[in-house]
Parts: structure tokens; C-alpha cells; sequence
């Protein structure tokens, strides 16, 4: 398979069409189309190529080094060169350099004046303490202070459950930029789907579940039973969630560990 035919069966699978799609990458339409044709001219060069390779990939749910690496075999592109072919040298050059007796002997000084002066403080104050050892008081004897009752023994305070709301609110906000959504009920009835704008806001509510897809789900933040979970996910890629009344800590984490690792 091609890298546009999987490029664009992974469109097809997350739901979106070409025109969504670019919305949801700021890839125009017709490099989109052209990438999905296996034309790459509109890319610009083979830089420009990889990265959008790379975003559709990752807006779609592949993994995109796979399809970068096969558009280098395909197409032919120089891939980036290594670390060790930039900053090798064929000529390297050993510098001896003289000890620095200047130095040294500065540091030297330096710490046996600091010893003197600790000697020196430290005798100063066994003189003091010795002194005070032998003056004896001439005045009363001190009175002791009245004995005072113990400190009531704190009582821990006790920790109050959340609460939660008796049936389950997804509220999606588009906080970094624009973000697609799709929504659906307990039933499997659609009650949304549209781009939300930066700053717009959408809150779904039923009595059992809620089903959510979220493109560009680094840019939306998640509220759900009252509880800001951050993020839906990570820059240009679409995830889906689904969740119920209750914590939803817990689901999200259990959704985190049972989804599929990406082919």
C-alpha cells in the first residue's frame, strides 16, 4: 500500500473529509489531495513533504516515521544527516596546556587563611563559654514557670469525597486553537459535530454516557463531572473517549491502558 492510500484510509476511518482535515492541519486542500495521490510536487520539496507526511499522519492516528522512511525509499529524498557526519572533523588537534602555578598557589593561601580564621573563632568562643563557667550568681534563685497542661492532641480533619454530579457532563474548549469535535449519547444518537473556534465551548450531558471524538486534541481542554482534565490528547492527532458519571480520573486512565498501540 502506497503512502497517499494509507494516508487517506486513515482520513477515512477517523471520519474526516479532505476539507476537515485540512482545517483541522492548515494543510491546504490541494497538497492534502496530492499527498493522497502520491503526488508530492505541491509539498514544495522534500522538506516541506516529510512534515506534511508527518502532521496528516499524526491528525489521522498513524505512526509517521514508517511513512517517512518509505517516502525516502520511494521518492528518493536524502534523509537528515547524522549528528556525527555534521561535527566530525578529519583533523583533530590535542592542545597542551601548562599548569597554571599562579592559580594554584592562590587557592592555597586562600584556604589556609580560612583555617586560621576558623581556629581562630573557634578559640575565642571556648574563652567565653569558660568565663561565663566561672561567674558565680549573686542574685535569687530563678522560680521555675507553673506547669502548664498538655496541648489537646490534633484530630485529624476528615476527607470529604468528591462529589459528582448524578449524570455525566463533557464540556470540550478549544484553548490553543481550532479543534474538531463529534459527540454522541448513551444511545449512539449523534447530538454534535462541528470545528469549534479558539476560545468556543461545547457541554454534552447524559444520563448513562458520553462518546467523543476530538481532532486537533492538543488544542482542547477537557472538563468532565466538574473536573479539568487538560488536554484531550496531543497536537494534530484525534482521539476518542468515553466516559460515564463518576470520576473521571480512573476512566481516562483505563481507557489509556486498554487502547490499541498504533500501527
Amino acid at each position: 500500500m502506497s503512502i497517499g492510500q494509507s494516508l487517506a484510509e486513515a482520513r477515512v476511518r477517523a471520519g474526516l473529509t479532505v476539507e476537515r482535515l485540512s482545517e483541522v492541519t492548515r494543510i491546504r486542500q490541494v497538497i492534502i489531495e496530492g499527498v493522497e495521490s502520491d503526488d508530492f510536487e505541491p509539498c514544495g520539496g522534500d522538506f516541506y513533504a516529510r512534515g506534511h507526511i508527518r502532521t496528516l499522519a499524526r491528525a489521522t492516528g498513524l505512526e509517521p516515521e514508517p511513512l517517512v522512511a518509505e517516502y525516502d525509499h520511494t521518492v528518493g529524498g536524502t534523509g537528515t544527516p547524522r549528528p556525527a557526519q555534521i561535527f566530525d572533523s578529519p583533523r583533530k588537534s590535542i592542545e597542551y596546556r601548562r599548569p597554571n602555578w599562579t592559580l594554584a598557589m592562590g587557592v592555597a593561601v586562600v584556604i589556609v587563611l580560612i583555617f586560621a580564621f576558623v581556629q581562630l573563632a573557634g578559640g575565642r568562643a571556648d574563652d567565653q563559654k569558660e568565663t561565663a563557667s566561672r561567674v558565680t550568681p549573686t542574685g535569687p534563685a530563678p522560680v521555675p514557670p507553673p506547669a502548664q497542661a498538655p496541648p489537646p492532641v490534633p484530630v485529624a480533619p476528615v476527607a470529604k469525597s468528591p462529589e459528582f454530579p448524578a449524570d455525566v457532563e463533557v464540556t470540550v474548549t478549544a484553548v490553543d486553537g481550532r479543534s474538531w469535535v463529534r459527540a454522541f449519547d448513551s444511545k449512539s444518537t449523534q447530538l454534535f459535530e462541528a470545528i469549534l473556534d479558539r476560545g468556543e465551548a461545547k457541554t454534552f450531558a447524559d444520563p448513562e454516557q458520553i462518546r467523543i471524538q476530538i481532532g486537533n486534541s492538543g488544542a482542547a481542554r477537557l472538563t468532565v463531572n466538574g473536573k479539568d482534565l487538560g488536554p484531550a490528547g496531543e497536537e494534530g492527532t484525534v482521539v476518542k473517549r468515553t466516559f460515564v458519571p463518576g470520576d473521571p480520573v480512573p476512566q481516562l486512565q483505563s481507557a489509556a491502558s486498554t487502547s490499541p498501540a498504533p500501527r
